[in-house]
């Protein structure tokens, strides 16, 4: 019997893919096909997958060129498969001729020609959401260079009331069109990235809610509890998607952490110890225009954040320590929020240093998150008896901001809010960012 193995994604399943197959079953007696894990999509860069795993399967089975199903994992899987299955034939589609000629030492490789006119990326890109920017700071640029690793989307629009040195560089290097007139932003987009100083930021996202454009937002959101109910309110009355850009909620690793961490491993979570410090230099100025104000609005969203996915929303008290510079601005400050079972606390810090390492602890063991913990990729779940530690790892690629768009898209698409950042902790954090700003300042 002469066994043939081939892989896919097989989303927004398509003639070619069927095609594929076909002639796949047609080189041997026995096919095996490997449909590709969502979390193997995204550690391979794959962040537009839109049918689900039980979806792609059912596709696959369908055609009834299969006799049998396995699911791609891991890196490396290909060669493990080929010699459990006592495979004769590799097969895959021509656009990836020589990628897999390194396993002719295992078996034969034969890459199948590809219908022509179609694939999945045009099928997504048919619908593709226009995506515009209002507002160019430093971070626009790496938001744009992220946003090619995202398909289903054209980022080519952008509104500017105050024009930057560097704007005409991005419209270079970015193909961008720049719409001095807020009117035909709205009507060239249906979506908007909105990274504008804090009291500009309000309006700049009910303008776009009143427009019924959905709404991606830069961190940290600077608005009242009661402006943040009118946004909420306005975003579920016109069907609009609002998120904040808060990177690390929507990486792999962080949200593998979270469900490690919530599956009792460790026990009762007692503490949770966070820092974020940074010494900008030359940079504090711009990072203070920015933000208007010091650490706690520049870097606290990202401990408080998880501070309310470890313990959760509901704590009993909030206390800040600021040491201030000569204009009232917090350089750095050490926040401790306590629960009714649980203590979370965290250095923040624009000009000042300490160790930016993550720690969970409970009444089992601990898992640690080495610096910089807000870019998660690696972290070890750790016990009194050594022997039981164990090491995780997870990609993070580029910025990470991919992660933030890719979920933003496919909640636009799917027309639900997402549930990696809800709406309820996206006020919890602004609350307690609220309450440094409006009275709870302790100064040493």
């Amino acid at each position: 019997m002469k066994k043939v193995i081939t892989y896919g994604t097989y989303d927004l399943f398509h003639e070619g893919h069927y095609n594929l197959l076909k002639n796949a079953k047609a080189l041997g007696d026995y096919l095996i096909v490997g449909v590709t894990s969502g979390d193997f999509d995204k550690n391979r860069g794959k962040l537009n997958v839109r049918d689900s795993l039980m979806t792609r399967i059912k596709n696959v089975e369908e055609t009834g060129f299969a006799d049998e199903i396995i699911i791609e994992e891991y890196f490396g899987q290909k060669i493990d498969d080929i010699k459990k299955y006592d495979v004769d034939i590799f097969t895959v589609g021509s656009d990836w001729k020589g990628h897999f000629d390194y396993l002719n030492e295992y078996c034969e490789v034969i890459y199948l020609d590809r219908t022509k006119g179609i694939s999945s990326t045009e099928i997504r890109n048919t619908n593709t959401i226009k995506l515009g920017c209002h507002g160019v700071e430093q971070v626009t640029a790496r938001f744009l260079e992220e946003a090619k690793y995202v398909s289903g989307m054209d980022t080519g629009a952008v509104y500017v009331e105050n024009k930057p040195d560097y704007l005409d560089k991005l419209v270079e290097d970015y193909e961008l069109k720049v719409y001095p007139d807020q009117e035909a932003f709205y009507d060239a987009i249906d979506a908007v990235y909105i990274v504008v100083e804090p009291k500009y930021q309000f309006q700049a996202i009910m303008n776009a809610l009143k427009h019924k454009k959905h709404v991606l937002v830069e961190f940290p959101i600077l608005v009242t509890d009661e402006q943040l109910q009118e946004i909420t309110y306005l975003a579920d009355a016109n069907g609009c998607i609002f998120m904040e850009g808060l990177k690390t909620a929507y990486t792999p690793a962080f949200g593998k952490l979270i469900a490690l961490a919530k599956s009792g491993i460790i026990g009762n979570i007692l503490s949770v110890d966070a820092n974020f410090t940074q010494i900008l230099g030359k940079q504090l100025a711009e990072q203070i225009r920015l933000v208007d104000g010091g650490s706690v609005n520049a870097l606290a969203s990202y401990p408080f954040l998880a501070f309310v996915k470890f313990l959760g929303l509901d704590y009993k008290d909030i206390q800040f320590f600021s040491r201030n510079d000569d204009q009232g601005l917090d350089m750095f400050t050490k926040i401790l929020v306590s629960y009714e079972n649980a203590v979370a606390t965290s250095n923040v810090a624009i000009s000042g240093k300490s160790e930016g390492d993550m720690i969970i602890s409970g009444d089992k063991g601990y898992i640690y998150v080495p610096a910089p913990w807000w870019k998660t990729e690696y972290f070890e779940v750790r016990f009194e008896d050594l022997n039981m530690n164990r090491k995780y790892f997870y990609k993070f690629d580029g910025e990470g901001l991919r992660y933030e768009i890719s979920e933003f898209i496919q909640c636009i698409l799917n027309k639900k809010n997402s549930i990696l950042l809800t709406i309820e902790e996206i006020r919890a954090i602004t609350k307690m960012i609220n309450q440094f700003n409006v009275a709870n300042k302790v100064t040493f």
